[in-house]
């Protein structure tokens, strides 16, 4: 069954338009607290918390009376980072937790997007039952009354609890005394808690995106756009920088000479530290189609191996669950560390990194050499339809003669566009002019049989 409401992080749109509505709002609140309601006899608690866009009070405030009016309490936290909601919800025993927040999508846009009681995101059935629950009008008749309906309380501490809990994940007997690190909070959730975590470790912190206004967060700043950062970085002779998207679930890195360093390195850094310690798990890193080949290559001379899930941090999460791996993320700076949290957090990364950087006595450029990406080529060619490449023989033609040509030393990914109606081809090789030629050949063969 396809979900109508749900897209791969939860619902999300434009503020005020469907369904991002105080109406969607309120339903949703009230579809979920019939959902997390599993025994009749006794209070339930579900945890809210959000990012720092304007639209965020009034579908705080829906969400609030949707949940109350199916009898069941609402712990408020006020801004924090999603994988701090799912921290909270999971270490005070809720019953679900809420995260309203458009991650890295400009204020006008907003999401709302929920945990189960482990801090884990909601798996699609659970999500279609919520739907129907909401299109079907299946709640209309459900209302409890007198003392049996929900109410709302503040949860003041729930930053600092946060705090303790990033810092506790950080080795005793490290601090970050002589690190000058640039931190860019994108005006976002981690605008409080990241600087305070780096500083009550001891570094010296440049802070950037630290002033929201509803209206400015992710705007020429953050994780989106490291230049600023890196600019940064440059002019106060920083050891490095670290930038968090809106939701501060995402982290992305420029070394001491203002250079990027995305999730591909992290993780190559991260998985063979994590490798040459014992742990770990498996040897095994997972990542999505969209990683470079180039971390498969670091992994395998180490020792190590990548196993690869379609895109989306709830598949990479979804395969670390099922198969007990514990390092896994995407090259958009989504990285996560089952043994710590359970879902993607860039603060909770940053330390990792730091932790290497400290424990070695390297800078991160130098961390960042254990990766060499791979040329890469992306071509993207409108299609009239989103017909089975196999099936077509002149185009299969083509791209079992390039797969050929690249052998194991290249990879190709051919896959149509979620939302428009694109193929796109990417090619990966140790030759640029090659793999713009092989790229090419593919998407001339898609034009002549499939092309819009």
């Amino acid at each position: 069954m396809e979900k109508k409401l749900f897209g791969t992080d939860g619902v999300r749109g434009v503020a005020n338009i469907e369904p991002m509505t105080t109406e969607m709002a309120m339903q949703l609140g009230r579809a979920a607290a019939y959902v997390f309601k599993k025994d009749k006899d006794r209070r339930h608690r579900v945890v809210i918390g959000k990012d720092t866009r304007l639209s965020g009070y009034m579908i705080e405030n829906a969400l609030v009376a949707g949940i109350c009016s199916m009898g069941v309490d609402v712990l408020l936290v006020g801004p924090l980072p999603t994988p701090g909601i799912a921290f909270i919800t999971s270490s005070m025993r809720a019953d679900a937790g809420v995260v309203i927040s458009a991650s890295h999508n400009p204020y006008q846009d907003n999401g709302i997007k929920f945990f189960s009681p482990d801090g884990f995101k909601l798996p699609d059935e659970l999500e279609l039952e919520i739907e129907d629950l909401i299109l079907n009008n299946r709640l209309d008749d459900l209302r409890p009354v007198a003392d049996e309906v929900g109410k709302a309380y503040r949860i003041d501490d729930a930053i600092g609890r946060y705090i303790v809990y990033l810092k506790n994940t950080f080795p005793r007997d490290l601090d970050l005394q002589g690190l000058r690190i640039v931190l860019d909070c994108a005006h976002g959730a981690g605008y409080k808690v990241a600087p305070a975590v780096l500083a009550e470790l001891g570094a010296e912190v440049i802070p950037l995106g630290v002033k929201p206004n509803g209206v400015n967060i992710n705007e020429g700043c953050g994780s989106l756009h490291p230049e600023v950062m890196a600019e940064k970085v440059r002019e106060y002779r920083a050891d490095l920088g670290i930038a968090l998207d809106g939701d501060a679930d995402r982290v992305i890195f420029v070394d001491e000479k203002g250079i990027e360093v995305d999730g591909d390195h992290i993780m190559a850094i991260c998985g063979i530290d994590m490798l040459r310690s014992g742990q770990l798990n498996k040897n095994t890193v997972v990542a999505t189609v969209m990683s470079n080949m180039g971390l498969e290559i670091a992994l395998q001379k180490a020792g190590g191996k990548v196993v690869r899930t379609a895109v989306g941090d709830r598949y990479v999460v979804e395969e670390m669950r099922k198969e007990g791996y514990n390092l896994g993320g995407e090259q958009s700076g989504h990285m996560i560390f089952l043994d710590h949290i359970t879902t993607g957090d860039g603060i909770l990364s940053a330390l990792q990194v730091l932790r290497i950087i400290q424990r070695s006595g390297k800078p991160l450029s130098e961390l960042a050499k254990v990766m060499t990406s791979l040329p890469q080529v992306l071509v993207n060619v409108r299609v009239s339809k989103k017909a089975d490449l196999k099936k077509i023989a002149p185009i299969k033609a083509v791209i079992d003669e390039v797969e050929a040509e690249l052998d194991d030393r290249g990879r190709l990914l051919i896959r149509y566009s979620g939302t428009e109606p694109l193929l796109r081809v990417m090619i990966e090789g140790e030759d640029q002019h090659k793999i713009g030629e092989q790229a090419d050949r593919v998407a001339s063969a898609v034009r002549e049989h499939l092309g819009a």
